[in-house]
C-alpha cells in the first residue's frame, strides 16, 4: 500500500511539473506575441534611420563593371522595410552593348533589395543614338524600373519618341535588353514619311 502511494505521488508530481512548464511556456509565448505586436505598431520603427544629402551610389554588375548609378538631392532610408526615398533622383543605366540610358524624376523609391525603383513626377528617360540603336525619349507621370532585369513598366500614360517615330498610349512594358516595347491601350503611332 505504501508503494502505491509513493508511485501515485511520483506520477502526480511529474504531471504537475509538466503542467507548470506548459502553462509557463504558454504565458511566455503570449507575452512575446504581445510585445511583438506592440513593436510592429510602434510608429518610431517607420521613422528614418539615416539621411544622405547629394549622394551617388554605383551598383556593380556580375562582371565587376558599373551597371548603373543612382544619385539624388536627398536619400532617406526607412529600416522597417529597408526602403529608400529619393528626392530628385537620377538613374544612369550602363551597358557595354547600348548607350547609357538616363532617367530623371521628381521623386523615387528603391525597395525589394535594391532591385526595384519607383520613379514619379515628370519622369523622363533619355538614351542617345548609336550605330544600330535609335535614340529614345520617354515621358510619363510614373514608372517602375527593374535595373537588374533591364526592364521597366507603368500603367500611366506614356509619350515615346523612338528615333523619328512618335508613340503615345496608356500602360507600357519595355525590355531594354530585347528592345521590345508593349503599349497596353490607346496606342497612337506617328511614323515619318520615307524620303523619295
Amino acid at each position: 500500500m505504501h508503494r502505491k502511494n509513493a508511485q501515485r505521488w511520483r506520477v502526480t508530481s511529474v504531471l504537475l511539473t509538466g503542467a507548470v512548464f506548459a502553462l509557463g511556456s504558454f504565458w511566455l509565448l503570449q507575452l512575446m506575441n504581445r510585445n511583438g505586436g506592440a513593436a510592429a505598431g510602434d510608429p518610431r520603427l517607420s521613422e528614418p534611420d539615416y539621411f544622405v544629402d547629394n549622394f551617388s551610389i554605383v551598383r556593380m554588375g556580375p562582371e565587376g563593371k558599373p551597371a548603373y548609378i543612382v544619385s539624388g538631392v536627398k536619400l532617406t532610408h526607412r529600416p522597417i522595410d529597408d526602403s529608400s526615398e529619393i528626392d530628385v533622383p537620377f538613374v544612369r543605366k550602363l551597358s557595354a552593348a547600348l548607350p547609357p540610358m538616363d532617367m530623371h524624376a521628381e521623386h523615387g523609391r528603391i525597395d525589394q533589395d535594391n532591385s526595384r525603383v519607383y520613379l514619379s513626377g515628370k519622369v523622363v528617360i533619355d538614351r542617345a543614338a548609336a550605330p544600330g540603336v535609335q535614340s529614345m525619349l520617354l515621358k510619363s507621370p510614373a514608372l517602375t524600373v527593374f535595373p537588374d532585369a533591364d526592364r521597366m513598366e507603368t500603367d500611366q500614360p506614356v509619350d515615346l519618341l523612338l528615333g523619328a517615330t512618335h508613340m503615345t498610349g496608356v500602360g507600357m512594358k519595355a525590355n531594354n535588353a530585347t528592345r521590345q516595347i508593349d503599349i497596353a491601350h490607346d496606342l497612337r503611332i506617328t511614323v515619318p514619311a520615307r524620303p523619295r
